[in-house]
C-alpha cells in the first residue's frame, strides 16, 4: 500500500525533475528518497519515473499518477487547514498571487491593513501572471488568488471585489484637445504598446480595441506597466492604464491621461481559491479589506 510520504517524495520529484533537489525539499537524504519511490513503483507494479542525464521525467503512467498525486496532496493539506481554522481569523500561513498589474499598485496601501487587520497571518506571496499562478493554485502551492476576471476552471470559485477602468496613456506632447475622450479608432493612428505575451491586461486591451491583427502593436518584451509608460514618455506610442497604476504611473512621466468614450473599457478584479478551501469565510474577510484599499487608491487616483 502506498503511502502519503511515499506521494510527496514523488510529487517533488515530478515538479524539481531531480532526485537531489527533491530530496533536499522533503529534508531527506537522497538515498532514502530513491528506496521510497522504488518501493512505490514495486507496490505499484509500474514504472514511474524515466532517469537520464537531463534529469528525471515521469512515465505516461507516472504522468497521470503525478496528476492524482497533487489532487491527493492539496486535499490532505485543506484538510488540516479545515481542523487548525475552526472558529478562527485569518490567521496561520497564506500563500497569496497576486498579478504584476495589481501588486505593485495596490499591495503598499493593502499589506499595513492586513497585517494590522490579522496579526497572525503568516503571508507569502507571488507575483506572476495568471496562468502560472492558477496552475499553481490547483496544484496546491498557492492558497488565494487576486487577479482579473473570470478565471474559469471547475475547480476554482472566485469572488468579484472591485472594477478598475482604463485610460489611455500618451506622449505629453500630442496634439489632442481637452474634452476630447479616446476611442478606438484613435489608438489605430499610433503605435499601440502593450506588455508581452500571457499577461492577461494585454489581452484586455486587444479585445476591447479589436486590434488581434494589426501592424502597430508593438509589445516589446515589457514585463511591466512602468516600462510602457516611459516608451510612451519618450513619444514611442501610446498604451492603456487601469486606473489602479495611474498614482503611480500616471504621475512620474510625460505622458497625458484621457478617459474613453462611454462604454469605457474596464476590468473585474476578484479573488480566486480551490472550491476544495476551507477557508472561504476568511478569505472573504480578506477581500472586504483588499476592496476597501483598492477604492481608496482609485479614488486617489480619480482622471477628469
Amino acid at each position: 500500500m502506498i503511502s502519503l510520504k511515499q506521494l510527496r517524495y514523488f510529487d517533488a520529484v515530478v515538479r524539481t525533475g531531480h532526485f537531489g533537489k527533491a530530496a533536499e525539499q522533503c529534508s531527506v537524504t537522497q538515498p532514502a528518497l530513491s528506496m521510497q519511490i522504488q518501493d512505490m513503483e514495486k507496490d505499484l507494479g509500474v514504472p514511474l519515473l524515466e532517469r537520464g542525464r537531463s534529469g528525471v521525467i515521469p512515465t505516461e503512467a507516472g504522468r497521470e499518477i503525478a496528476g492524482r498525486a497533487a489532487r491527493i496532496l492539496t486535499e490532505v493539506r485543506d484538510i488540516v487547514d479545515f481542523a487548525r481554522r475552526q472558529g478562527e481569523t485569518l490567521a496561520g500561513p497564506l500563500h497569496f498571487g497576486v498579478i504584476p498589474s495589481i501588486a505593485p499598485y495596490l499591495l503598499p496601501a493593502l499589506l499595513p491593513l492586513i497585517r494590522s487587520k490579522f496579526p497572525d497571518l503568516d503571508l507569502s506571496l507571488r507575483e506572476t501572471q495568471t496562468q502560472h499562478l492558477v496552475d499553481e493554485l490547483i496544484e496546491g502551492s498557492l492558497d488565494l488568488l487576486l487577479l482579473a476576471l473570470p478565471v474559469e476552471h471547475a475547480e476554482i470559485e472566485t469572488m468579484k471585489l472591485f472594477t478598475d477602468r482604463f485610460l489611455l496613456a500618451i506622449p505629453k506632447s500630442r496634439r489632442i484637445a481637452s474634452r476630447i475622450r479616446a476611442t478606438p479608432d484613435l489608438l489605430k493612428q499610433d503605435r499601440l504598446l502593450l506588455l508581452e505575451e500571457g499577461h492577461c491586461l494585454r489581452d484586455q486591451a486587444l479585445a476591447f480595441c479589436s486590434l488581434r491583427r494589426v501592424d502597430n502593436i508593438d509589445t516589446f518584451g515589457a514585463s511591466n506597466l512602468s516600462t510602457l509608460v516611459q516608451m510612451v514618455a519618450n513619444g514611442l506610442g501610446f498604451t492603456l492604464l487601469p486606473q489602479l497604476a495611474i498614482d503611480l504611473e500616471g504621475r512620474r512621466g510625460n505622458i497625458k491621461l484621457m478617459r474613453f468614450a462611454d462604454p469605457e473599457p474596464r476590468r473585474v478584479i476578484g479573488l480566486a481559491w480551490r472550491k476544495s478551501s476551507p477557508r472561504k469565510r476568511h478569505f472573504a474577510e480578506l477581500g472586504k479589506l483588499i476592496a476597501q484599499a483598492a477604492a481608496a487608491q482609485i479614488k486617489e487616483a480619480e482622471v477628469a
